[in-house]
């Protein structure tokens, strides 16, 4: 992890995002989706009220894994077609911030885990048959590959929802 983990509060947040059920090895091909999500937004002249995100909802990293490839709007929209609308809940949230390329994340996220857990920290996470249901837990896309093509500077902000 690039940053020490904090707890912030973050406010609702409406969104559009396109969802996936996909393996690990699969997922990178998901942030395809987020050109869609943006097309969609233009289209309808909607501009983003923030950076884009991974929306993990279940995750069973040995078999699939429930994702949302999502941008953050300014105000509640209807969504259409491939393209959901929805509102990630306010809250107390884990944060870190991870700086570099992608392929770190998996430690940055399991650091961020064992960080809270030292804590004595709770998610707002149950474990079921199909694996964990998450409350709300993202990976926020700070960087613009597109604008900055150095890897080693790509910045990811981690946020998971505690109880």
């Amino acid at each position: 992890m690039s940053a020490t983990p904090e707890i912030i509060e973050r406010s609702a947040q409406p969104f559009v995002a396109i969802g996936a059920e996909v393996t690990m090895g699969q997922l990178p091909g998901l942030a395809d989706r987020l050109g869609e999500v943006f097309g969609w937004l233009a289209e309808r002249g909607l501009t983003p009220a923030g950076p884009p995100f991974f929306r993990y909802q279940i995750i069973d990293m040995e078999r699939q894994l429930r994702v949302q490839a999502g941008v953050p709007v300014p105000a509640a929209v209807s969504g259409y077609d491939r393209v959901t609308a929805g509102v990630l809940p306010a809250g107390r949230y884990a944060t870190a911030t991870h700086v570099g390329p992608y392929d770190g994340l998996i430690e940055a996220n399991s650091d961020l885990l064992q960080w809270a857990k030292e804590q004595g920290l709770e998610w707002d996470c149950l474990d079921a048959e199909d694996g964990e249901h998450w409350g709300c837990r993202l990976e926020i896309y700070l960087t613009d590959p597109a604008q900055e093509p150095d890897p080693a500077k790509w910045a990811t902000q981690l946020a998971f929802l505690l109880k």
